[in-house]
């Protein structure tokens, strides 16, 4: 139980690598907060915990507005006195080149990647500093060490996701709270399930699994597992850290594809 009786709170919890990360926290003794944008899909995980004897709460909440974040981490520190951990995991892309995108998309998309995870700090960390500290963990990215073929806007949040988290770590050091992110690879997520039910998945699929060392796409519960080792006690020297697993992805270099996915 490396999470026993800690509060977390987990964006983006409703699906994918947050609803793993979610079940794994919450299997491990935390009390989860499932937060996601989707109402429905974070109340389904908290039951499916619940249904497993694990505790768990869903919210709704847009990240990208700074007052629904505000109001998430105010209720939380008010109905349990404290918050141990937060995960800023909530987070898309879109396909296109600095040229195809448009500024609303490109606006929109870093106002999810990257200020949601700003948002999520900013009020986070005052609660955990007074409280004697606490773990951060973010979703960042492999494309936060090397370029991908037609993902401009992606690239740069999560670049901006992997220098801000550098940056908290050394503001909140003396705070008590660790910051740190994982750089997932290319994960088979419900982004990619809906990328790849098109005539080309198959050909799109070899060449997402290709570009990874190890000839596969990675699960959402490997990432989860990551995401765990940074918020317990088991990483207590770390922070300021970019964990990357991506299956050998970055140690390769990436691959020009024959389809842009």
């Amino acid at each position: 139980m490396k999470l026993a009786n800690r509060i977390a709170i987990i964006t983006g919890g409703g699906s994918g690598i947050g609803r793993e990360a979610c079940k794994l926290f919450a299997a491990e003794g935390a009390t989860v907060i499932v937060a996601d944008r989707d109402e429905a899909a974070a109340e389904a995980v908290a039951s499916e915990i619940a249904a497993a004897n694990g505790k768990a709460e869903a919210v709704a909440v847009d990240v990208s507005r700074e007052g629904e974040v505000k109001s998430m981490i105010e209720q939380t520190e008010a109905v349990h006195g404290r918050i141990d951990i937060l995960v800023n995991n909530a987070g898309y892309g879109f396909a296109g080149t600095v040229v195809d995108s448009s500024e609303e998309d490109w606006d929109r998309l870093m106002a999810v990647n990257v200020k949601g995870v700003f948002f999520g700090c900013k009020y986070a960390i005052p609660v955990m500093a007074k409280n004697g500290g606490g773990a951060i963990v973010s979703t960042a990215s492999a494309a936060a060490n090397i370029g991908i073929h037609n993902r401009a806007a992606y690239v740069a949040s999560k670049g901006a996701v992997a220098a801000l988290t550098r940056a908290m770590a050394i503001d909140h050091v003396e705070d008590g709270v660790r910051i740190n992110a994982v750089c997932p690879g290319t994960i088979e997520s419900p982004y990619f399930t809906r990328i790849l039910s098109g005539p080309d998945g198959a050909e799109l699929r070899h060449g997402l699994e290709d570009r990874q060392a190890m000839g596969r796409m990675g699960k959402p519960v490997e990432i989860a597992q990551a995401m765990l080792w940074l918020a317990s006690d088991d990483a207590s020297f770390c922070t300021g850290t970019n964990l990357v697993v991506d299956g050998g992805w970055t140690a390769r270099g990436d691959r020009k594809q024959k389809k842009k996915a």
